[in-house]
């Protein structure tokens, strides 16, 4: 969502540190973008500019006076007020004293704009941060951190704050509540970011903040607090992280890399967690665990990794026999199951800040249950707060449309069927062999760009499968809806003539899966059903499914690599598929509008 970036110390230029780790945060979506710097007079320079982060930095060119050595800056993805200059980020006083950026929601913030308007505050924009910028100003009797509290007591919501004030100009105080924020070591100074992978080029060690924290950064000084003003401390976190993953290595989206790297992703996890004997090992992470301890087990996620847990709850019916009811955050947060002891909740989260999965991951806390994390992010704050943490091996995913991570997602927990199943051979087998079917795909992509050129101009796709095929339809669906913005639903294959058959109509296109061979008969059957309607079909399909073949438009044949994971590589496909309309519509892939990587607002 928002990105925050901060600066203390007094080697490099704000500007150029605020700016280049902003440029690292675009793809997580936003609309506008701003910076602010104290000057050598102590006084706050502040320039904010709608549009792309280039905007602000060919306007900053113009001006040579924002050479300070601390500041604040912020990538917004609107919620509050439409995008404009006015309603970008850093947010000031009326007086121009403070300024403030802000992910999150300030909940009350219309009240509390009221009482400020009352007393005759006057405000320059219609966001719900502004409130805090105002606040901070009125507040401010001589103490940073008295105002902070002051500040923090008054707000409801979510928030992670950067904050400079013009008395105390040496300063950046910054502090959180359920958005995240880290904080980066340096030898002479200190940096501030939503996310880590913004300051990588400048340090690899950092302090990630927990609710209720509050910081003063000045230089390389660092002061902790909690939320009653007392000192504390937090352990610094090294993470090994090269730069070079998140840049596009000559690739012309971040989506077509990371796509590429997804048959050396299943390398690494099969190294991680299947041990030197040929088994499935994750005894250090679920040590004491048994399946058969727990009544009821629940999968909680949102988007993509919502599909992962579809193909994990297909796993453990097929492999453990083993109901699995997977829920939707959002959905699970706010009307909660009655859950028991002898309940388990898994929570699939790419970020692991991803705001309804943690809302859904402290509720089932509360009920007092035991907590399963899959994260792909070290000490990301759903990590530290499930009871159990396992991590996905997917590294940084810069594009929006998650591809690599929801293959590390799906792999894992295959992984985790086949350890809860006791099973290791055949199964096991199939994955061993699926890098290498990965990477073939990519080796035929021309065809699928091909048949992508085709369609691109459709303005409605359906996409249709049984079984397994039904749930990666969904995610098949979703990648191409998210960066190609043609409207796009997905529906198992039977339910198709209950009703929305009537949709079906001359040349509109219709994606049918069919990923089992014991399926080719029933496929060219409802294949012929849409054609009759004058539907234009694709067909995905394992290899040796001549009646789908014959009847298809357009044929993409996927090998077999087995009942559980052709429909893997059928997803690779569709991921493909999506990555070339969009492009053949000349849309920004990697950064579709309205669209953001880490969603940490309700």
């Amino acid at each position: 969502m928002c990105g925050i970036v901060g600066y203390s110390g007094s080697k490099a230029k704000a500007k150029e540190v605020i700016l280049s780790g902003l440029e690292k945060l675009e793809y997580r979506g936003y609309d506008s973008s701003g910076i602010a710097i104290v000057l050598d007079n102590k006084k706050l320079f502040i320039e904010k500019k709608k549009g792309k982060l280039a905007v602000l930095k060919k306007h900053m060119e113009r001006d040579s006076r924002e050479d300070g050595k601390i500041g604040i800056g912020h990538t917004r993805w609107a919620t509050h007020g439409i995008p404009t200059d006015e309603n970008a980020h850093p947010h000031f006083g009326q007086n121009k004293k403070v300024a403030v950026v802000h992910n999150g929601i300030i909940e009350n913030y219309w009240k509390l704009k009221e009482e400020l308007l009352k007393e005759g505050v006057r405000f320059s924009s219609d966001t719900d941060t502004e409130v805090v910028a105002q606040l901070f100003e009125k507040l401010y009797q001589g103490d940073l951190l008295e105002t902070t509290l002051l500040v923090l007591e008054k707000i409801k919501g979510s928030y992670a704050l950067g904050i400079l004030h013009q008395a105390e100009s040496n300063k950046l105080v910054c502090c959180k509540k359920e958005s995240p924020l880290v904080i980066g070591l340096g030898k002479e100074e200190t940096y501030i970011a939503s996310d880590a992978t913004a300051l990588l080029k400048y340090t690899k060690d950092f302090i990630y903040l927990e609710d209720g924290d509050i910081a003063i950064l000045e230089g390389n000084k660092i002061e902790l607090y909690d939320i009653r003003g007392n000192r504390i401390q937090r352990e610094t976190v090294h993470v090994e992280a090269n730069p070079e993953q998140v840049s596009k290595q000559g690739y012309e989206h971040f989506m077509l890399k990371e796509m590429e790297e997804q048959g050396e992703i299943v390398e690494k996890t099969l190294g991680v967690y299947v041990n030197e004997e040929g088994k499935v090992d994750f005894k250090k992470a679920l040590e004491g665990i048994s399946l058969d301890a727990f009544d009821k087990a629940y999968v909680i996620a949102c988007g993509t990794a919502y599909h992962a847990g579809l193909q994990f709850q297909y796993f453990m019916k097929h492999l453990c026999r083993k109901e699995i009811i997977v829920e939707i955050a959002s959905e699970f947060r706010h009307d909660p199951p009655f859950l028991e002891d002898k309940s388990l909740v898994f929570v699939i989260s790419q970020s692991g800040e991803t705001y309804d999965t943690l809302m859904a991951l402290r509720e089932a806390k509360a009920q007092g249950v035991m907590t399963i994390a899959l994260c792909n992010v070290l000490g990301s704050t759903i990590a530290r707060e499930a009871d159990r943490v396992i991590y996905t091996l997917a590294g940084p995913e810069i594009s929006v449309a998650s591809t690599k991570a929801y293959t590390a997602q799906v792999v894992v927990l295959y992984l985790l069927a086949l350890y809860f199943a006791g099973k290791y051979e055949e199964e096991l087998d199939d994955l061993y062999r699926l890098s290498e079917s990965l990477e073939e795909i990519f080796l035929k992509k021309e065809k699928i760009q091909q048949i992508a050129e085709k369609i691109a101009k459709s303005r409605d796709i359906f996409y249709l499968g049984r079984g397994l095929d039904e749930k990666i339809a969904r995610e098949g669906s979703l990648k191409l809806k998210e960066i190609s913005y043609i409207h796009s639903e997905s529906f198992p294959i039977g339910e198709l003539k209950h009703g929305s058959i009537a949709l079906i109509e001359e040349g509109v296109p219709v994606l049918l899966l069919s990923t089992r061979p014991e399926w080719s008969e029933k496929s060219s059957s409802n294949l012929k059903e849409v054609k009759s309607r004058g539907a234009y079909v694709i067909a995905i399909a394992v290899e040796g499914s001549e009646e789908v073949k014959a009847g298809a438009d357009e044929y993409i044949e996927v090998k077999n690599a087995g009942k559980y994971l052709t429909a893997l590589l059928a997803v690779v496909n569709m991921q493909l598929f999506a990555y070339y309309v969009a492009v053949a519509k000349g849309l920004d892939v990697d950064k579709p509008r309205n669209l953001a990587k880490s969603v940490t607002v309700e």
